[in-house]
């Protein structure tokens, strides 16, 4: 038989397979490959672990229950251990909670702290784990500084700041021998914990804190409320006082005035031997007007001075008083509140008051009005106030006077609507003249509650 070429002649050899080509490392022993795969094994048992200790790790935020059972279960997934115990000593990361936590081979929990899912551990635990537990929470630690790898058993120090505040123990079958690799798995679940546990930690203070600054907060938006209702109380009392001396020092004495000149005149107009009815008809009705008036200017004078309610700031309260104390006898005021009253900002609540003094002041005057109803409803993103009459004012005239007003304003007419068009548009309101359903006129200011709020609703008279 003729060699093959390149084969240095002699029989055809069959080729075997090539170590080297399969496993890319070059090897004359037999035992390789099965080595190889032991190696490859342990490899994919690390990376396992590594990725079962990131899991762990981001229980973090959760507290440090979830992270605790989390790292034991990794340890013991990895090990295949029949026992694992994680403890931290007494005194180390007080606010650390479970301190101590012992898993069996098939995960159960067991713990002497009454923790949630875990089992009191009673005569289950091997004295080997018991006695360790005890060492490591009485702080008897000088004899496991350094980690202590044997062939079924593992302990490795939990260390912080460098010093050891607990450790982690395994206890593998005897089919589950423990290496170097285990080791340095233990090791980084150990460090990780530690770090981990100081984390959680400082988290719950963190969360605790935020708690309590969002309390302290809470109260000093409810003391800056209470003291802004005291200061705008101070500030209407002030105002109500400088009005009253305002109406005893100058109104008061010009209407006692003009009824002494009427005075005057009666007794001329009689003294000349007037005999003409109509003009003493005129003194006389002019005379009882002045007294009335005078009666009314004192009466709102004590109502400023003495007002029935001292602590009252509220818009309800506020609208109530200009309804029953500020009006003449012979305009019937009633007010009407909806929704639920909320505090609105000093201007806003300043605003629609002189609105509604405003208009109920047209009533009075210009609209031969009996009655009037001031109704205020609060909406979802706005307030509205409506005043309705049962007077002889025409909506369709008055709309057209307040276009032409805001157009020219030539001689100062029917500027009172427009200053409450102007003072509701002035905070993104709406001012509207309508036709009241009780017979007169009925105009309507919304204003919305927030910036971004556009509308609102009132009920129609």
């Amino acid at each position: 038989m003729t060699a093959a070429p390149g084969l240095g002649g002699g029989s055809r050899r069959v080729s075997t397979p090539d170590l080297e080509r399969l496993t890319g490392v070059r090897s004359g022993k037999g035992t390789f490959y099965p080595e190889f795969r032991v190696a490859a094994q342990r490899t994919e048992r690390v990376v396992a672990a590594l990725d079962a200790i990131s899991r762990a790790l981001v229980q973090t935020v959760h507290g440090p229950e979830p992270l605790v059972r989390a790292v034991a279960e990794a340890a013991r997934t990895h090990l295949g251990a029949d026992w694992v115990l994680l403890a931290l000593a007494d005194g180390a990361l007080p606010e650390a909670r479970p301190r101590h936590l012992i898993l069996d081979v098939d995960g159960t929990m067991y713990s002497f702290e009454g923790l949630a899912g875990a089992r009191d551990p009673g005569p289950h635990l091997p004295d080997a784990v018991l006695n360790r537990l005890n060492d490591v929470l009485r702080g008897q630690l000088a004899q496991f500084r350094l980690p202590v790898i044997e062939s079924h058993h593992a302990h490795v120090p939990i260390e912080l700041d460098g010093g050891v505040i607990g450790a982690f123990a395994a206890w593998t079958p005897s089919h589950r021998t423990l290496d170097g690799t285990d080791e340095t798995v233990m090791r980084i679940l150990s460090s990780q914990t530690a770090v981990a546990l100081q984390n959680c930690a400082l988290f719950q203070t963190s969360q605790a804190l935020l708690a309590e600054s969002q309390a302290r907060y809470a109260e000093l938006l409810a003391t800056q409320r209470e003291l802004d209702a005291a200061q705008r109380h101070q500030v209407l009392d002030s105002e109500r006082h400088r009005i009253a001396r305002e109406l005893h020092d100058s109104v008061t004495q010009c209407v006692l005035s003009a009824g002494m000149q009427i005075e005057v005149a009666r007794s001329e107009l009689n003294a000349a031997g007037g005999h003409t009815e109509e003009p003493g008809a005129r003194l006389d009705l002019a005379r009882d007007l002045t007294r009335s008036a005078v009666e009314q200017l004192r009466s709102a004078i004590y109502a400023l001075n003495h007002p029935d309610h001292a602590g009252r700031s509220s818009l309800p309260d506020l609208l109530e008083q200009l309804a029953t104390v500020h009006m003449p006898e012979d305009l019937q005021v009633s007010l009407q509140v909806s929704g639920t009253v909320i505090e609105l900002p000093s201007d806003v609540e300043h605003a629609l008051l002189r609105i509604a003094g405003e208009a109920l002041f047209n009533t009075a005057m210009h609209g031969h009005a009996r009655r009037a109803i001031v109704r205020l409803g609060y909406r979802p993103g706005a307030v509205s106030l409506s005043i309705s009459d049962d007077g002889t004012g025409e909506p369709d005239k008055l709309r057209i006077a307040l276009r032409l007003a805001e157009a020219t304003d030539v001689d100062g007419h029917h500027r009172g609507l427009v200053n409450m068009r102007a003072r509701a548009q002035e905070y993104g309101g709406t001012f509207e003249v309508q036709r009241s359903r009780i017979g007169g006129v009925r105009v309507v200011a919304t204003i919305p509650v927030h910036p971004r709020a556009r509308e609102g609703v009132g009920n129609d008279c």
